[in-house]
């Protein structure tokens, strides 16, 4: 293939690739178990074929389809009695809970817009995403309720709905329940209780559903070039991002259970929590959060059938001292997110030993496209996926389509260039909320320009370099911390790692490794590590080696790359 095909040519020329490439067996198309209808349409139809089906269960608490579609119902109506209308955005400052399900499904039946905001927020950026979305009004957490109150004089807020986690955890949990949401209720005044209100309120008659094109989120980007920017996704987008998935990236139906700890106000906890569970009519155990012993406790009692997690959290169960105590039979898909771990053959094989499934990437995605874009599922044999290097993610999903293109032009690299990688799919975000400049930087003829760098191999194959604000030049020559990163997590004492560049006048650039040990690494040294890499990497790649305490996460799970300074001299 040459540079200079025009992109008809050049698509073909990967369809037939990727036609090639896929997997047998697997759907070549997305599949819409109800029809092509907003996933509020879908909650009405599995509470109506199976109403007493567990939809999500919380420590014990059990939320049926029936309660989830009554519920939700109950909450478009209270939203609608305080006066919100259809497209009205309405900010949700929740932690994991059922709760969160509830207002979400009932912001989508009213035909508002849903805004998640981070429950790590400080008042800054509740009070940047509220102004940004001139939200008016808030369902919030008890506890959060002080940093609503720090921003009350400065957002548009006039009604906060507040709820708790003392309505939904039981006396008795059903399994290890962590000691930050077994706390009492705390009153706030002026501030309307979700649950009793709901209780409350008749039983409304159900809205029409909202059009599949109508806005239903704002899912804000991470922001680590200025502030964040608020995707624009339609009630589309998130079907389709099911429908895409399932039977692919997801196999499931609705005998499959659910295990999520992932965000919920994250793209990625969205997509696992809240929408592929509930497509598929499959039951979610959720978890307010990662833990360890509760995680593997809730797989055993509700015989958990598919998960996901950081590849870090499989590596800490299988080192965890009360593994044997669990029954982990039960799992069939286990979808691993190489954050500051890297997934590596000796985990998957370490993983497969002890349960019987393989660990497979959960591949590449943005909040700008909604996320799970390509798939890795079927190319596990021999480990082909990881030893296709550079970091391989796959082919892209049914009706999404990717290109390399050169960063400053825009044109069309050969198979086997490195370039930006650009995206076409259904479910890519209609425009920036409020931001027409970035949209018509980013969204260029239907494409997204990523920022990242990528190949797409002879195969048709997807592979990921990094962002490109954080490729590194050393005299030269392109370096790239994902694969520093991954290199790093096999070494046995790294617990995990971030890789950033430092200006140097000689070389342009040098790669730096900021390294946390495993606590039980005592005395290893920076210089054993280099020279580990050393004997690993071409010398251009080995980065200077500080050892640190703890790297700087983000709620997410992913290295704070910002907080990172390698142009300060080492602490000696």
């Amino acid at each position: 293939m040459s540079a200079d095909l025009n992109e008809k040519d050049y698509l073909a020329t990967l369809h037939g690739l990727w036609e090639k490439a896929w997997p047998k067996g697997m759907p070549r198309s997305a599949n819409y178990l109800h029809g092509e209808v907003p996933l509020t349409e879908y909650l009405r139809a599995w509470a109506k074929q199976s109403p007493a089906r567990p939809a999500v269960i919380f420590y014990g608490h059990v939320t049926t389809y029936a309660e989830l579609d009554q519920q939700s119902d109950r909450f478009a109506a209270l939203l609608q009695a305080k006066g919100v209308r259809r497209g009205d955005r309405v900010a949700v400052f929740l932690p994991n809970s059922p709760q969160f399900h509830i207002v979400f499904f009932g912001i989508l039946k009213l035909g508002a817009v849903h805004v998640p905001v981070s429950p790590l927020s400080r008042a800054f950026e509740l009070s940047y995403e509220l102004n940004d979305t001139q939200a008016e009004v808030i369902v919030a957490l008890d506890q959060l309720i002080p940093v609503v109150e720090q921003v009350r004089g400065e957002v548009s807020l006039r009604e906060i709905i507040v709820t708790s986690f003392a309505d939904v955890v039981p006396a008795m949990p059903a399994f290890p329940t962590p000691d930050s949401i077994r706390t009492p209720r705390i009153t706030i005044s002026g501030a309307t209780d979700l649950l009793p209100a709901l209780a409350a309120m008749p039983a409304p008659v159900p809205l029409p559903p909202p059009g599949l094109d109508e806005v239903a989120a704002l899912n804000y980007t991470g922001g680590t070039t200025g502030m964040p920017k608020g995707c624009v996704h339609t009630h589309r987008d998130m079907v389709y991002t099911a429908a895409a998935n399932y039977g692919i990236s997801v196999l499931s139906d609705e005998s499959s259970v659910f295990l999520s700890f992932f965000p919920e106000f994250w793209i990625a906890g969205e997509n696992f929590g809240l929408i592929f569970p509930l497509f598929s009519g499959g039951t979610l155990v959720l978890l307010a959060r990662w833990d360890a012993v509760g995680a593997m406790a809730a797989i055993d009692k509700y015989k958990v059938s598919i998960t996901a997690m950081p590849v870090d959290g499989a590596v800490e169960l299988m080192d965890h001292p009360r593994w044997s105590e669990f029954d982990l039979s039960s799992l069939k898909q286990v979808r691993v997110v190489s954050f500051v771990k890297k997934l590596n053959a000796d985990y998957r094989k370490r993983w497969k030993d002890l349960t019987g499934t393989i660990l497979m990437e959960a591949a590449w995605g943005m909040t700008e496209t909604h996320t799970s874009n390509t798939f890795t599922s079927g190319f596990q044999d021999d480990d082909f996926d990881l030893n296709s290097q550079p970091i391989f993610v796959g082919l892209p999903v049914p009706g999404a389509e990717f290109k390399i293109t050169d960063f400053e032009t825009g044109e069309l690299l050969p198979l086997g260039a490195e370039g930006e990688i650009r995206v076409r799919t259904p479910s890519l975000l209609k425009s920036y909320w409020n931001k027409a400049e970035a949209t018509a930087e980013s969204l260029v003829d239907g494409w997204l320009r990523t920022g990242d760098i990528g190949t797409i191999d002879k195969d048709g194959f997807l592979h990921f370099l990094g962002r490109r604000k954080e490729m590194l030049k050393v005299k030269g020559m392109s370096v790239f911390p994902p694969e520093i990163e991954a290199l790093l997590g096999q070494h046995p004492k790294v617990l995990g790692s971030g890789v950033v560049g430092r200006d140097d006048p000689d070389r342009g650039q040098v790669p730096v490794a900021y390294i946390q040990l495993k606590p039980e690494a005592v005395g290893t040294i920076s210089e054993d590590i280099r020279a580990w890499c050393a004997e690993r990497m071409a010398v251009y790649k080995v980065p200077e080696v500080r050892i640190i305490d703890a790297l700087p996460l983000t709620a997410t799970g992913k290295v704070k790359k910002q907080d990172l300074n390698p142009n300060q001299p080492a602490a000696v």
